[in-house]
């Protein structure tokens, strides 16, 4: 940061203060959504817009991530998930920029898993996506993670590495035909809410706002079955430069939206 952005950055820290405290007036005793799913975009082109290189804005970005998260908590959100890696990410992105990004979640599962903020809120982990695409190595820390907070209650984080939703879709009808074929469902009892048991997130409510950063306005396989109905917010902050006020503005937005549901 140069010598002017510094100056800058001091002079605005007042204002920041002024707005954050507004944006909570605005949203403090209204509705909360109890799950928001986070699609974390930008880090490379954040990394880029400073001249580094991108395995740095990998770093913030995962940086990042940990503060938001904290922030969700402390609003007493009871679900949250965070969308790491696409299943198109891990299978076309570049085996140095893969190993960087799983470098990263090895080092987020082994704090999770004695983190006593996870253990203080009572936040069950589970690692979400195809376990085919995961190296061996950051799956056994994964299920380690899952077995020591499996027993909590209270919150919920989903963290989706090699995730798409087509292929979860895929995978929970596969489930349900081979359990049809042995006899312990009837075509009859197939509905909405027998196919969510069979989803990865099974544990968790289907998100009510979905969040995406960077600019870019689209789902990307995230999610599919479970977004029918959730609020999308999209902001064109890069990942690593989200801040506490643009959480805030992305529940306001929540809030002040009216849900219909279809009706």
């Amino acid at each position: 940061m140069s010598r002017s952005e510094k100056i800058l950055t001091t002079l605005m820290k007042p204002i920041y203060v002024l707005y954050e405290k507004y944006l909570w007036s605005q949203i403090k005793d209204g509705k909360r959504p109890q799950h928001i799913a986070i699609i974390p975009d930008g880090n490379r082109r954040w990394a880029k817009k400073q001249g580094l290189e991108y395995f740095i804005g990998h770093r913030a970005g995962y940086e990042r991530a940990q503060e938001v998260l904290q922030w969700i908590w402390d609003l007493d959100i009871r679900a949250a998930t965070i969308y790491v890696l696409s299943t198109e990410n891990c299978l076309k992105r570049s085996e140095e920029e893969k190993e960087n990004i799983f470098n990263l979640l090895s080092e987020a599962f082994v704090k999770l898993k004695t983190d006593r903020r996870i253990f203080d809120a009572k936040v069950k982990v589970r690692v979400i996506g195809n376990y085919d695409l995961i190296p061996d190595k950051v799956k056994k820390l994964a299920r380690e993670l899952e077995e020591a907070t499996s027993n909590h209650s209270e919150r919920i984080l989903n963290i989706a590495v090699c995730y798409g939703g087509r292929h979860e879709i895929l995978e929970a009808i596969k489930s349900i035909a081979i359990d049809y074929k042995k006899g312990k469902l009837e075509v009859e009892e197939i509905n909405e809410q027998l196919v969510s048991n069979y989803l990865l997130t099974k544990d968790s409510p289907d998100p009510d706002l979905i969040i995406r950063t960077s600019g870019e306005e689209r789902i990307s396989n995230f999610l599919l079955w479970q977004s029918a109905y959730s609020e999308l917010y999209f902001t064109d902050v890069y990942w690593p430069e989200f801040r506490k006020i643009d959480l805030w503005r992305a529940i306001r937005s929540f809030q002040r939206r009216k849900r219909n549901f279809g009706s």
